[in-house]
């Protein structure tokens, strides 16, 4: 009797427990304030998608925002003020575990010259503004020339990191990776057919998939090419619709608010990149800080302090005048030129390399001075704001094959403004910003530092400031040209005017001290800067991305972290 009474209790509280769970979620796929059910064709089939706060892009570690202390926190012994300390926030996001190699940099690459074969005139310099300068190794005292052959595409040096690129082409690596990896994510879901198993390149050129097209106008990929859709998501059908015909497109395309697709690949901006490095949560009680962080990694000291690798270095950079890597048979640091990702300990996020190996270029716009008084939350200099260019019958512009617009830099590189098969698009506009509060123009680059209301000639029109002096001068563009063939001539000669400064809204940040530098460059809060077009030997990249969704994954608080670093 007891037996029985216990199973018919537990199986009543079965019964409430799964209506209760089913109750919430029919009032999760309702609207609680209109009583409209979502993703049912009864009520017009409208859109709700559901978010599942557990998936981190691939390559890439969490990483929890907060707040921190930006800058140099132990003596400014160079006195330049570049780093003063100014209190900010950065909101969470995840960032690459290591820097970005030469296998990886190299898929793009190949990649790049199938869609737009550089043999053909229309894409002919589409690949080779992506291809890293290898000639950065070459000395003219030196012995390194064999380094241009190799460190690129030799297999010997795949897991290095990538160096010789630019800014720039750190930037179209970003997006090319967002545009790869939701096309695997599209090809996984059975939404587009594995593209890589047709016959034919049907996605060359102006078919090249991109994500923000794909979102807008799916069916203007491909060529309009129908049978690269499979099915779509899944959309109930009415009572009475007859089913869809054997083969043919089902459901309907992805959309934003599926939360399918991955949110943008970016550089990190110089905040997130300085926070990353630090992770000075290892060094925390509950809400207090307990001492302050030199490197990347906890301690005071480079060296490891664990028995099996006592004396080893913990990062890879110039130890000394002609010392690179320390005495034969006891190399100190294991490598004389940037090594391979992952070959010395994490900091306390998981996060590979943010001292030594290779500096990395973040987002900003160089300035000597971080405007904390101006914004202190997930600081970030170098806004342009834009917008799609819409033609005269009201459809976004799609850049097509014929229609490449090149752009001339400074040292006479010319890059496509836009790939074909991409949205085109423009600067806002006066329009845009009438009656905002929080911007009042495009261009952000030069914002409270070197811009008109910066400026002495704060009071005068535009059409007075012909001829007065700029903040910062920056070397002229290159006149280019178009022969008979449509070819860009470039004509190059050195500018002769003098300057007083190289920096511009064409200069941009890098952190952290490389292979080449001395250990004073391997605390994360110096920064050093270079134009967008220059690329050396010492400076690769890693990716950034933003988190969805709630600041915090895991809510449960310790008073301090559990993790054992050798060298404490």
């Amino acid at each position: 009797m007891k037996s029985t009474f216990k199973l018919f209790s537990l199986l009543t509280i079965s019964i409430v427990v799964l209506s209760s769970c089913q109750s919430s979620s029919r009032g999760s796929s309702s609207s609680s304030l209109t009583g409209w059910n979502f993703n049912d064709p009864s009520y017009g089939n409208y859109l709700k998608g559901e978010f599942k706060d557990n998936t981190v892009p691939p390559g890439m570690v969490y990483i929890e925002g907060g707040t921190y202390t930006m800058g140099l926190v132990q003596d400014d012994v160079m006195f330049d003020w570049n780093t003063t300390p100014k209190q900010m926030h950065v909101r969470s996001f995840f960032m690459d575990e290591a820097e970005v190699t030469n296998a990886e940099y190299g898929l793009f690459l190949q990649y790049t010259k199938d869609v737009f074969p550089p043999e053909d005139p229309q894409f002919k310099h589409i690949y080779p503004s992506i291809l890293p300068d290898t000639l950065v190794w070459r000395k003219g005292l030196g012995n390194t020339n064999l380094l241009s052959e190799s460190y690129l595409r030799h297999p010997a040096y795949s897991e290095y990191p990538v160096v010789g690129v630019t800014w720039l082409q750190a930037n179209e690596y970003c997006k090319w990776r967002t545009n790869a990896v939701n096309l695997k994510i599209l090809m996984d879901k059975g939404v587009i057919t594995n593209i890589f198993k047709e016959d034919s390149l049907q996605f060359r050129g102006k078919n090249n998939f991109d994500t923000d097209v794909y979102l807008d106008q799916p069916y203007a990929l491909f060529d309009g090419d129908s049978t690269i859709y499979k099915k779509g998501i899944p959309v109930p059908r009415k009572k009475g619709e007859p089913k869809p015909a054997k083969g043919e497109f089902t459901g309907r395309q992805v959309t934003s608010s599926d939360g399918i697709l991955s949110q943008k690949f970016r550089l990190p901006t110089e905040v997130e990149w300085e926070y990353a490095a630090k992770a000075i949560f290892e060094n925390r009680e509950y809400n207090n800080i307990r001492g302050r962080k030199k490197y990347a990694w906890s301690g005071k000291y480079t060296r490891n302090r664990s028995n099996s690798k006592r004396g080893d270095q913990l990062a890879n950079f110039k130890q000394g005048k002609g010392n690179y890597s320390g005495i034969a048979g006891w190399s100190s640091d294991g490598a004389d030129i940037p090594n391979a990702v992952k070959s010395y300990p994490p900091n306390a996020f998981g996060l590979y390399d943010m001292s030594g190996n290779v500096a990395e270029w973040v987002a900003d716009v160089y300035r000597p001075i971080v405007d904390a008084e101006a914004n202190d939350f997930n600081y970030f200099r170098g806004n342009i704001f834009t917008k799609k260019l819409i033609d005269q019958e009201g459809k976004v512009v799609i850049v097509d094959d014929s229609q490449v617009e090149l752009d001339t830099l400074v040292n006479g590189k010319v890059m496509p403004k836009a790939l074909p098969g991409s949205f085109r698009y423009i600067p806002i506009t006066k329009d845009d910003t009438y009656m905002r509060r929080n911007y009042s123009f495009a261009d952000n680059s030069d914002l409270n530092d070197g811009d008109q209301k910066s400026s002495r000639f704060f009071n005068l029109e535009e059409d007075q400031l012909s001829g007065t002096p700029r903040m910062y001068n920056s070397p002229i563009r290159p006149e280019s040209e178009r022969d008979s063939l449509g070819n860009t001539i470039v004509k190059l000669e050195y500018d002769k005017k003098n300057r007083t400064t190289l920096v511009s809204n064409k200069t941009r940040v890098y952190k952290g001290g490389s292979w080449a530098d001395r250990e004073y460059w391997l605390d994360p809060a110096q920064r050093r800067y270079f134009p967008e077009y220059i690329s050396t030997n010492y400076i690769g990249f890693r990716c950034a991305t933003d988190k969805v969704g709630p600041m915090v994954r895991n809510e449960k608080k310790t008073a301090t972290p559990r993790y054992n670093y050798s060298n404490k």
